[in-house]
């Protein structure tokens, strides 16, 4: 029987969540080019290591992956493509527990089995569309894009599966983590911040 487990957002304090950041900018690998990522507005931010997080201590307690934030991804593609979703998990399925994380290296050649995508008002429609269609194409099962601002979530499933959250909804983990359950009241606030 799969544990089932309603978590709240968790505090900055929480266990690590593997965070790949350093000083430089944020960026990505586009057919061979580093392409610098918008700066994340810290609301957004904050809503992004937050749902890391919560992910983290899921998948922790029931020993299923690694959870990242912010970390480079080698996307299997016919095309020269590092992403970097703001938090992705990865199935000890995909990445044997013992195999150990990578260590050098700037990306984790590996799909994720979920990525997570915070959109700021910075983000390009087109851009998070076209890094949707690639994490599909790599093999990525679900994708999570979270709007702080308007406090929704879509979920994908598939590139034409996609179901919508408001903050009244709990966001679950369906095949890819069974038994998450992420209460979007308790990951928004009451009230949006102002645009």
């Amino acid at each position: 029987m799969t544990p089932t487990a309603v978590l709240e957002p968790v505090l900055a304090s929480a266990p690590a969540v593997v965070d790949f950041v350093d000083d430089d900018p944020l960026y990505e690998i586009i057919d061979g080019e580093r392409v610098e990522l918008p700066p994340m507005s810290a609301y957004a931010g904050r809503v992004s290591f937050r749902i890391a997080a919560t992910i983290n201590q899921f998948a922790n307690a029931n020993q299923l992956g690694e959870v990242v934030h912010e970390g480079l991804f080698k996307l299997a593609l016919d095309r020269d493509r590092n992403r970097r979703p703001d938090a992705a998990f990865v199935s000890f399925e995909r990445w044997p527990r013992d195999r150990g994380m990578p260590i050098a290296g700037n990306a984790w050649e590996v799909t994720p089995d979920l990525v997570v995508e915070v959109v700021s008002p910075s983000d390009r429609v087109d851009e998070l569309k076209e890094k949707i269609v690639e994490y599909f194409q790599a093999g990525v099962r679900q994708v999570w894009v979270v709007y702080p601002l308007f406090q929704l979530v879509d979920v994908y499933e598939t590139l034409t599966q996609i179901r919508g959250l408001t903050r009244t909804d709990t966001l679950d983990g369906g095949t890819v983590l069974p038994g998450f359950r992420l209460s979007l009241a308790a990951l928004f606030p009451e009230t949006a911040p102002p645009a």
